[in-house]
């Protein structure tokens, strides 16, 4: 049985529940502090709430931030850290209001699985099409829909099916596969964590249960390392080699992304825009040399040879792809600015940082149905196609191949505020 690490996106219109089904299932998965249940209990007091089993205000779990809990809404992305004996997980409780979609797009950035909260008594509303919109674009490979608040219209078997004919019905447009719609009850715990005799005509599995199951998702993109830092003797010495070691020690320290490296293995290089190669000579983690390191691994790697590398440059596994200055991406405003054609910024891709600006503002994306309309300018939250124009040669990937070599972040250049983070589908040849 497997006990791999799951990340999963929650999202949904205002007051679909999102927030208590996610305090619910924390709680039916015992994964709250016992001094946390203490305050919420006492909270729940302060405020009269009843009606439930157990009487807490479960929404408070995930509505960390002192507005959240005054305007009973979520405004930032919650995440947290639980465990079943099956499965850890790290979740990600994103808002449901239009205006913060940006903290949708950062929460579901990295995730394996988004669950998409509908209200039973409304159906599939705008947000919810602009939610899975934002998860299509994304590439969130699968999709969990609970279809909550099932006991205000009486557990009723056909309006759940009409739900999931539409929901179906939209994802598959979006081009999402893999879904599934499970009817639940946040407040009460229906399919949550235990199936419910209220859903005898429900055959599939509860909330938990499939989460359990659900397989993360896997790159497909090569071994790569964005070399972070170059580790000369001093720093070795401090590593604890010896003298004859780190007298000539040169090593590129950095996380590992997308498969695997050996020693051995023939690595391509893209060191100040140039590609060359080499051959990995020794591995290093925190726990010693290793034959071979996993991606998601913090290693210092040696070459065969003597190469100018530094900071922002990339290692390889194999052949290196053309780099490219000119980048086609769809981008997501993430802060209250204004983008333009010609626009002067800063990208960075990896750990590599370079002046850039904005060739062409293409099209805005209106993601409730794909459609696309012109713009002279992007706004905060607003999510658009551009093209790129960077000063230094980056080694890229379609995001849907590498999360990491498929994406990057525009940076104001006076104050270094992140303004956008971008997710490339097409790269041109630089000219």
């Amino acid at each position: 049985m497997t006990t791999t690490l799951l990340r999963i996106a929650t999202a949904g219109s205002v007051d679909d529940g999102k927030s208590t089904l996610v305090g619910r299932l924390l709680h039916d998965a015992k994964a709250i502090l016992a001094d946390s249940l203490d305050d919420i209990a006492r909270t729940s007091a302060e405020r009269g709430f009843g009606g439930a089993t157990p009487a807490l205000d479960l929404a408070l779990v995930t509505d960390g931030l002192r507005a959240e809990r005054e305007q009973g809404i979520t405004i930032d992305v919650a995440y947290r850290y639980f465990s079943t004996q099956n499965r850890s997980f790290i979740l990600a409780d994103c808002p449901g209001h239009v205006q913060y979609t940006r903290n949708t797009v950062t929460g579901a950035s990295t995730a394996d699985a988004a669950i998409v909260l509908v209200d039973a008594r409304h159906g599939v509303l705008e947000q919810t099409r602009r939610h899975l919109g934002v998860l299509a674009l994304l590439r969130v490979p699968q999709l969990v829909v609970a279809v909550n608040k099932m006991d205000l219209v009486g557990w009723d078997e056909q309006r759940f099916s009409d739900i999931e004919s539409d929901i179906l019905g939209i994802a598959g447009a979006l081009g999402i596969t893999q879904s599934a719609v499970i009817p639940v009850s946040a407040l009460n715990g229906d399919n949550i964590v235990e199936a419910s005799a209220l859903s005898d005509w429900y055959a599939g599995p509860t909330l938990l249960g499939l989460l359990e199951d659900l397989e993360p998702a896997i790159n497909h993109g090569v071994a790569r390392l964005d070399v972070q830092y170059v580790i000369r003797p001093q720093g070795a010495l401090a590593a604890g080699l010896n003298a004859d070691e780190y007298r000539d020690f040169r090593g590129y320290a950095g996380t590992l992304v997308d498969g695997s490296l050996s020693v051995g293995d023939s690595v391509a290089i893209l060191s100040n825009g140039q590609p060359t190669s080499s051959r990995i000579k020794a591995i290093r983690t925190p726990a010693g040399a290793v034959d071979t390191a996993l991606a998601g691994a913090a290693v210092v790697v040696q070459l065969s040879e003597e190469i100018d590398i530094a900071r922002g440059d990339t290692i390889v596994l194999g052949e290196l792809e053309e780099p490219v200055r000119e980048i086609e991406a769809n981008i997501c405003v993430l802060a209250p600015a204004k983008l333009t054609a010609g626009q002067q910024l800063l990208i960075k891709h990896g750990t590599k940082v370079a002046k850039a600006k904005i060739q062409t503002l293409d099209h805005v994306i209106n993601v409730a149905d794909f459609s696309q309309s012109e713009a002279t300018e992007l706004n905060l939250n607003d999510l658009a196609r551009v093209t790129v124009r960077s000063s230094a040669a980056l080694s890229v990937a379609d995001y849907q191949d590498s999360r990491t070599a498929g994406s990057f972040l525009l940076i104001e250049p006076s104050s270094g505020q992140t303004l956008a983070a971008g997710i490339i589908e097409v790269q041109n040849a630089a000219a």
